[in-house]
């Protein structure tokens, strides 16, 4: 079966998680994906560790299906190479600071002249225009514009620092996706391309959706840890097991909570799924009961009883969990361990990343300079 976006030609010039994450879901798709670095250090994720066959390992997993090239932007002949480029592919991905490349003459309005049907995402911590335009930032900080980080965490301390890079994955990559499929969409109708602008920051803003919610009804936000979805109350909330894991109980629903209560002992009342000072003993006497089985001692009960328990799992553990085997979620790759977007083709064959520059000369033939116009660039330093 064809993938959806075979023939769509993607330029890459992101680098870290949030663009590359991006690009890989199109490359899973069926897009052919060029990933563009500059001569220097290029995506720095590259060089940091951990590192596996030389290369991190998250670059590995982010970049995987694309093919590699190296142009200077800085300089003339890299400015021009790249306009020239632009006119051969269908999606063009950035993500530098606003006015960075119309600083360079690369502007997204001048990408859009040398191809009107090119569809430029640039996705930016707070987007294209504001007061913050220029404003460096990351993930957490934009959790914290977004108000995302005041709901997190307990309700005696201070915000919860995230394990997983929310705004750079849920409130860039995915709104980044979205935009540039519907772009494509709208390309079919219109013959023409546009300018997608995701700022992570108020695409992080959905996942407080509750808290706004809340807000909407009663002008204020409910104190954080103290609402039924941030761990205020026992029937939703993570416990420690006997040898030390953890398990998360989202029993939110009376059915589920009441099943839970006669698997373990517990008198069921349906007070106990409301916020209030009574949930303190209540999550304490949970806890008690949790904490007399292992983890996946629980995992079994969990799985023979329908009442939303399931085992904290550590991300190592992720590839033999039955779940994710039977969903073909990873695969192997030249030694290492990888995972498919849910949006990938389950029995697709893969690429490991290429290193940068691979490709560099393939992806300019095909964007039409020739064998003696790549020397020269060459030549000049434009490319490598």
């Amino acid at each position: 079966m064809s993938r959806p976006l075979e023939g769509v030609r993607v330029l890459d010039l992101t680098r870290l998680l949030p663009g590359p994450l991006a690009t890989l879901a199109l490359a899973d798709l069926g897009a052919r994906v060029d990933k563009i670095e500059d001569p220097g250090p290029g995506d720095y994720l590259r060089h940091m560790p951990p590192q596996h066959h030389g290369i991190n390992g998250a670059f590995l997993a982010l970049n995987r299906d694309k093919r590699a090239g190296v142009l200077d932007l800085k300089s003339p002949g890299g400015q021009g190479a790249l306009l020239r480029m632009a006119r051969s592919y269908d999606v063009l991905v950035e993500s530098f600071r606003p006015g960075v490349l119309a600083r360079l003459g690369l502007s997204h309005e001048r990408l859009l002249q040398e191809n009107p049907r090119l569809i430029v995402c640039a996705i930016t911590g707070y987007g294209q225009d504001g007061p913050l335009v220029d404003r460096a930032g990351h993930d957490l900080n934009y959790l914290a514009r977004a108000g995302v980080l005041a709901v997190t965490g307990p309700a005696d301390g201070p915000p919860a620092v995230s394990g997983a890079q929310m705004a750079d994955v849920a409130g860039g990559s995915l709104w980044a996706i979205s935009g540039i499929l519907a772009a494509l969409f709208a390309r079919e109708r219109t013959g023409k391309g546009r300018v997608v602008d995701v700022a992570m920051c108020e695409g992080a803003v959905p996942l407080a959706a509750f808290a706004m919610g809340s807000v909407l009804a009663e002008q204020k936000s409910p104190p954080r840890g103290a609402h039924f979805l941030d761990g205020g109350i026992a029937p939703y909330n993570t416990y420690q097991t006997s040898d030390g894991r953890f398990v998360a109980l989202g029993a939110l629903e009376p059915k589920f909570w009441t099943k839970f209560c006669a698997v373990v002992g517990l008198e069921a009342s349906m007070q106990d799924l409301a916020p209030g000072p009574h949930q303190r003993e209540l999550k304490a006497r949970v806890s008690a009961i949790i904490a007399t089985r292992t983890r996946d001692e629980w995992a079994a009960i969990g799985a023979a009883n329908d009442c939303c328990l399931e085992p904290v799992l550590a991300p190592e553990e992720l590839a033999s969990d039955p779940q994710h085997r039977a969903r073909g979620m990873f695969f192997e790759l030249e030694g290492g361990r990888y995972f498919r977007t849910p949006l990938a083709t389950r029995d697709a064959l893969a690429e490991r990343a290429h290193q940068a520059g691979a490709d560099t000369d393939a992806i300019l033939s095909e964007c039409g300079f020739s064998a003696d116009e790549i020397a020269a660039l060459r030549e000049s330093g434009a490319v490598r």
